[in-house]
Parts: structure tokens; sequence; C-alpha cells
């Protein structure tokens, strides 16, 4: 059975997409799960944090990345192959994970998103964008044990039709002010969506990102969201926390190629995602 997550904050800078990709790693290589990694942010940065940039940008002229997918329900065109789309055994580490594969993104999306209310006015019959991903991926998506959907910063159509299609989603967050600060909006605008759409989509949890330790605004917040959490008014808080390292930024430079993931995160921060993932794993299994 496949399980679809989806990982969204609505201010940029605090390990999303970092969190998607470690996740995504551990699964595919501790777990031997197979894995499917959708990039649905126009930033692309988990696109070019797990294959080669050159191959990329000559899969984005061919128009074999996402843009081509949501361009082709704009101007009713069928150029999409996705079978040419995903790229099979990505990551830097060992020239590439077995059973990870990546449907990459493209900095093109930024032309595309304003033009996706379109999708509603074509044709003779209505449609919705909202369910471009689920009527495009529908064939292979359950031949995944999970897939990974790194959202865009916000609550844009793009965003939620990833959100159609996913039964959980993660917020990860830096505990700090601003970055929690759009969680209840995350929380009641995917909760209306749900009704609307008639998803049964789950909160899977809050991910504590860029942790550091004894930093008394850090812990404050912390306690902020687990009062939150028993109250029941916040999902989870998921442990362990992910600290703040240098090897977080390190990790996303896919030129830089290592035989472990234990050498791409360091062993004290691969411990920390991989018990991590053991308790995803625990919820969502």
């Amino acid at each position: 059975m496949v399980h679809v997550i989806s990982t969204i904050n609505l201010k940029g800078g605090v390990g999303k997409t970092q969190t998607t990709i470690a996740v995504s790693e551990m699964l595919a290589a501790n777990y031997g799960k197979k894995v499917l990694i959708i990039d649905l942010d126009p930033q692309t940065n988990a696109t070019v944090s797990l294959m080669d940039e050159s191959k990329w940008l000559n899969m984005d002229k061919k128009g074999n990345t996402i843009f081509q997918l949501f361009s082709d329900k704009v101007y009713g065109t069928e150029l999409f192959n996705l079978e040419a789309s995903i790229v099979k055994n990505v990551s830097n580490v060992n020239s590439g994970i077995k059973n990870l594969d990546l449907l990459p993104s493209s900095l093109r999306l930024i032309d595309i998103q304003d033009k996706l209310p379109l999708v509603s006015n074509s044709g003779y019959f209505v449609k919705t964008p909202i369910t471009v991903l689920k009527e495009s991926l529908s064939k292979v998506i359950e031949n995944y044990d999970y897939v990974m959907i790194d959202c865009p910063p916000n609550l844009g159509l793009i965003t939620l039709s990833g959100i159609y299609i996913s039964d959980y989603y993660l917020i990860p967050t830096v505990p700090d002010i601003l970055s929690t600060y759009g969680i209840p909006q995350i929380l009641a605008r995917i909760d209306a969506f749900k009704k609307d759409a008639g998803i049964a989509i789950k909160p899977l949890g809050i991910i504590i990102s860029m942790y550091r330790s004894n930093n008394r605004l850090h812990d404050s917040i912390i306690d902020s969201l687990k009062y939150r959490e028993r109250k029941g008014d916040y999902p989870r808080i998921l442990t362990p926390y992910i600290p703040l390292s240098v090897r977080v930024s390190e990790a996303a430079e896919y030129q830089t190629e290592v035989s472990t993931l234990g050498q791409k995160y360091g062993y004290d921060l691969t411990e920390k995602y991989n018990n991590l993932v053991k308790e995803i794993m625990k919820y969502v299994e």
C-alpha cells in the first residue's frame, strides 16, 4: 500500500526540502522502501540536490519535468511523458540509491502557476487544476511504498494538487516566531480544503529542524508547540529534533559524491534522521 506524504510550510528556509530528501533517502536505503519524490517547488532545490544539473536542464528542455505536466493541462497539449520524466535511483550517495526515484521540478513552474485557473475554462467540460497530479500520476503511484511531495511555500493551486493526492502532511519548522507563525493557517486551510474536496488527508506531525540546544527562544517555542499539541490544537511534535548543522547545507551539494548516508550527513545527524523516519513509519504503517 502506498503512503503519500506532503511536506509544507508557508515560510522558506525551514528545512522543508532537506527533510523531504533525508526522509526519502533513509526510507529507500535503510528500509528497502520504494520511494518517489515529487518536486512541486519551482525553486527546484530537491531536484538539483538529487540529480546532475546538466541532465536536469536537458530534461527540462525536452519537457520531461513537472512543468510540462501542468502546461499540458493549461494549453490542451499532450507532450508530457511520465515514464521519461521519472529519474531512477537518484541521490549523490553511492552514485544513486536503489528504489529512490524523482519527478523533477522546473523553474518554469513560476510562469505556469498563475495560468492554472484557465484549466477550468478549457474544453466542453468542467475541469479543475486540483486534480492534475492525480489524473497524471495515478498509474505509477501504486508502484511505490512512499511518495514524498516537496510543496512550494504557499497554499496555491500547485500545492493543493499535491495535498489532494496525499494521505498525510508534515510541517517542518525552525522553532522561532516567524517560522511557526503560519502553522495555524496551514492547519485551517488544509482542513477546509479536505472538507470541500472530500479527501481524507491527516496531519502527520510537526518536525523541528535547525534546532539549537540550550537556546532559550528555541526551547520556549517548542514548549509553546507542545502546549498546543496537548490542547489538541496542533498535531504531534515528532522527535528527535533535527539540529542546526553545516552538514545539512553540505548535503544539498549533489556534485560531492559520498559512499554512505553517514558520510553525507555525519553520523549523529544520520541517526537523528533515521530515528525520525522510524517514528514516521510507526504512525503511517
